[in-house]
């Protein structure tokens, strides 16, 4: 994860500072010292301080950083967050990037505890991220949904097998999908199957596999595909679908393992922070 993020980390400062840097800001300060405070102006989940401490600290290793907030913790609004105390200019060339990764990561983690938080009641029903991410960020914004409570899915297209549809419909079936699978890795990755009626759902249970996908079922087929496993069977269930709050209101008192929800990464609301320099020393 180092050096994958400091791959991220290169092209967000390149993309910020340019060929000639942060030019307003070395018009007017050279090395004057200042402090100050990041503060929250929303209630939420805290994710990416790690992330933050590596953007202020590849541009300037002497700042002295004192985070309040640890990842996964919750914060209300006007909680101080971070107090910090260097060179001016330092910390506004960091500024804009620190406050961009926070409030995506953080807005990531607030928004999935909420969805874990509306099925907490219900039963065991975990909340499970998707690949909708945005490209470069998905290891950072998968750890932030674990700060928020949820469960990861599969990070890539490398870590386990997922046969969808268009996979089923050119192998000319379910069944001749898996089997193909097995040939090629035997057990070596858990395999997920993509299923779109109750035909194929009997077919995967059948296939005995990890985990089998309702995908877009309304409650009332959720209910018969659940009703068709057997008490032996080890096979987990996993609802998809566009999921809201109401949706998994619904969903989570079907006693499903998991329901993937692609929003928590997809079209999340950051966090609002702000960074404010207090004073000059």
């Amino acid at each position: 994860m180092e050096d994958k993020f400091l791959t991220l980390l290169h092209l967000a400062l390149e993309e910020d500072l340019g060929d000639f840097g942060d030019i307003t800001t070395d018009a007017i300060f050279s090395d004057e010292i200042a402090e100050g405070r990041i503060i929250s102006r929303q209630s939420g989940v805290l994710s990416g301080r790690e992330y933050c401490n590596r953007v202020f600290l590849k541009i300037d290793k002497e700042l002295e950083l004192d985070w309040k907030v640890s990842d996964g913790e919750l914060f209300s609004a006007e909680k101080e967050i971070l107090f910090f105390r260097g060179k001016i200019a330092s910390i506004l060339k960091a500024e804009r990037l620190v406050l961009n990764f926070l409030g995506y990561l953080s807005g990531i983690a607030t928004q999935t505890y909420h969805f874990q938080n509306l099925l907490r009641p219900l039963g065991g029903t975990k909340i499970l991220d998707t690949r909708k991410t945005l490209p470069g960020f998905r290891r950072l914004a998968k750890e932030a949904v674990v700060h928020g409570g949820g469960t990861n899915h599969r990070i890539g297209l490398y870590d386990m097998v997922m046969i969808k549809d268009n996979h089923v419909d050119g192998a000319g079936g379910i069944t001749q999908a898996v089997k193909k699978v097995r040939g090629t890795y035997q057990d070596r990755f858990p395999i997920e199957v993509e299923c779109r009626n109750l035909d194929q759902v009997r077919e995967a249970l059948d296939l005995r596999v990890d985990i089998i996908m309702l995908d877009n079922m309304d409650l009332e087929t959720c209910r018969k595909a659940l009703a068709m496993k057997s008490p032996e069977c080890s096979t987990k269930f996993e609802a998809s679908g566009d999921m809201d709050e109401n949706k998994l209101l619904d969903y989570g008192r079907l006693d499903l393992e998991y329901i993937s929800v692609g929003k928590i990464t997809h079209s999340v609301k950051s966090c609002n922070f702000s960074l404010r320099v207090s004073s000059l020393v």
